[in-house]
């Protein structure tokens, strides 16, 4: 099958070399399986994407509303934090009759906090408890939900400017889990001023104090930031070294600066080498 009439070779790295090309390579395909054209994309797969002169906006209003449709919770009285202040679970607290309905909605709730940096604390936390969800957790999940009517078209904005630098920004909350007393991880990352990437992910070990734990989210944002640098590197997008990144722990960062192995921090050699030496090669920076 031969390629479209004014059709130019590209150079590598390159799709196209105008505009006029992609209206040339449409037409083509056009021509040989009848295809519509719908213009820019508005809305796919749930997100609702609006265009303006500085950038790209992206929300799932629809799909939100949707999930307060279908838990009946359209009229609630919106509430202003994704949970309850000081919340605990009860061991006493029944377990629910219908557990797949939890799971449902917090499967709903996942998918939609891809969009939603504000509800990825909460959701990620109520995941915990699919497998045997209790009264306690449907009442936390329904106070999510009476802050989600209070906002539900909250968007992420991607902007058109030109300029790429990358920061990241990390987090922990020391043994956090009242169960394993496991830590949590939280990140960022900014590309410009865009919101690129972010996390909440609960630590696989348990940290012996808060700096530990700090210098764990270090390195697991460190790895996210590193990630990123390849894709940006494969659009051919230069980024400028050494990348920021964020910490508001003095001994995590203490750690990095002295490389000295002791009782506190011989625990943590793979995670201590690895965070310095990407700061040693100059990627990253306090």
């Amino acid at each position: 099958m031969l390629p479209p009439e004014g059709y130019q070779k590209t150079q590598k790295g390159e799709a196209c070399t105008s505009e006029s090309e992609i209206i040339s390579v449409k037409q083509f395909l056009d021509s040989a399986f009848t295809i519509k054209d719908l213009g820019y994309a508005k809305y796919f797969t749930g997100l609702e994407i609006a265009r303006s002169s500085t950038g790209t906006y992206i929300n799932q209003r629809k799909y939100a509303l949707d999930i307060l449709k279908d838990a009946g919770l359209l009229g609630v009285k919106p509430a202003q934090t994704p949970l309850p202040k000081g919340l605990k679970f009860s061991d006493n607290s029944h377990a629910l009759p219908d557990p797949d309905r939890y799971r449902r909605l917090i499967g709903r709730l996942l998918y939609l906090s891809l969009t939603r940096p504000d509800l990825s604390y909460a959701t990620q936390h109520l995941s915990q408890f699919v497998s045997s969800p209790t009264q306690d957790h449907w009442n936390a999940a329904v106070h999510l939900l009476k802050y989600l009517k209070g906002c539900p078209s909250k968007d992420l904005f991607f902007s058109s400017s030109n300029t790429f630098d990358l920061q990241a920004y990390c987090d922990a909350d020391w043994a956090s889990c009242p169960q394993t007393r496991k830590s949590l991880t939280g990140y960022c990352m900014y590309l410009s001023s865009s919101l690129i990437s972010w996390k909440t992910k609960k630590q696989t070990t348990v940290s012996r104090s808060s700096a530990e734990a700090e210098y764990r989210s270090l390195a697991t944002t460190i790895c996210e930031v590193q990630w990123i640098s390849y894709i940006l590197a494969d659009f051919r997008i230069p980024l400028q070294l050494p990348i920021p990144l964020w910490c508001d722990n003095q001994a995590a960062l203490h750690i990095t600066a002295n490389p000295v192995f002791h009782e506190c921090t011989k625990h943590l050699e793979i995670d201590c080498h690895l965070v310095m030496d990407k700061f040693k090669q100059g990627f990253v920076k306090p």
